[in-house]
């Protein structure tokens, strides 16, 4: 398990008993050492690497694009050659920011991509590699996650709106909240069905824009006795909350395919943020 994040941690915890997962973190193991990586996989001699390392920060890929295609694009091509070696299978996160946003229906996995911003290309670029590559390599997009611990929107609401008398959030940008801990579960299926190569798609059932995500996250907090008080939030046009990067307007994807091979449902978004409300209230 390559990474130190939010799914990184996921897939961890979701671990099944009889796997032992190896996790190698930033602090661990720099990705963009090709020298480093290929004696990591041949000391481990993995049966499956997931990599959920990566530059996300998305604004500042704009004007770091030589660091964020490092990460994104050219480690990932080392990585998958470094499987080929050791003889493992290789699934790769990505991201429904490889898409322009332009769609009026969900983006199927193979839907062509088109990115609008410096992470979106980088990403993309590091899905080819393992497509390309003879590793029998996956890859994973989703959106939009969070969870209990790390760096997400969810956190940074709540700290928002404990501190603030009211805040403004976009409403004309379109996603899949989805819990980090929803996507460990799948990507764990894929493992445990060997799943062909290709690209699947995984988030939360459901949609919203960050404004509904913003409500739903007060509702739920208040509920729960995360928030105290409740404080006006209005939605604004992205045009007024203008960032570096552009985002797409419309990110959702389509998990049909996933879920029938899987033989899940899948859960709504919100029945999931619930659920990590709860893990944020009792910890």
């Amino acid at each position: 398990m390559l990474g130190g994040g939010q799914i990184a941690r996921a897939v961890d915890a979701a671990a099944p008993l009889q796997h032992q997962v190896v996790t190698r973190t930033r602090a661990d193991l720099d990705i963009v050492d090709d020298d480093a990586v290929a004696r990591t996989l041949a000391e481990i001699e993995p049966d499956w690497v997931v990599n959920a390392a990566a530059f996300t920060a998305v604004d500042l890929a704009e004007d770091q694009a030589a660091q964020a295609h490092a990460v994104n694009d050219i480690a990932v091509g080392s990585l998958a050659r470094a499987s080929l070696r050791e003889g493992c299978r290789l699934l790769h996160l990505s991201t429904d920011f490889v898409f322009d946003g332009k769609s009026s229906r969900a983006y199927l996995p193979a839907a062509d991509a088109n990115p609008l911003s410096v992470y979106g290309a980088s990403k993309l670029a590091g899905e080819r590699h393992v497509l390309a590559s003879d590793i029998s390599g996956i890859v994973l997009r989703t959106s939009w996650i969070y969870a209990a611990a790390g760096r997400n929107f969810v956190l940074t609401m709540l700290r928002l709106m404990r501190e603030r008398d009211r805040i403004n959030v976009v409403s004309d940008q379109i996603g899949a909240p989805t819990w980090a801990a929803s996507v460990g579960a799948a990507i764990w299926g894929l493992i445990g069905i060997d799943a062909n190569s290709g690209v699947y798609h995984w988030t939360d059932l459901g949609v919203a824009s960050w404004y509904d995500f913003a409500v739903a996250i007060q509702e739920e907090a208040l509920t729960r006795g995360l928030l105290l008080r409740a404080i006006p939030i209005l939605p604004v046009p992205s045009a007024d909350y203008p960032t570096r990067a552009v985002r797409p307007a419309f990110s959702v994807l389509d998990t049909a395919l996933t879920r029938t091979m899987l033989g899940v449902r899948g859960a709504y978004w919100r029945h999931n943020l619930r659920l990590m409300m709860d893990e944020l209230r009792t910890a």
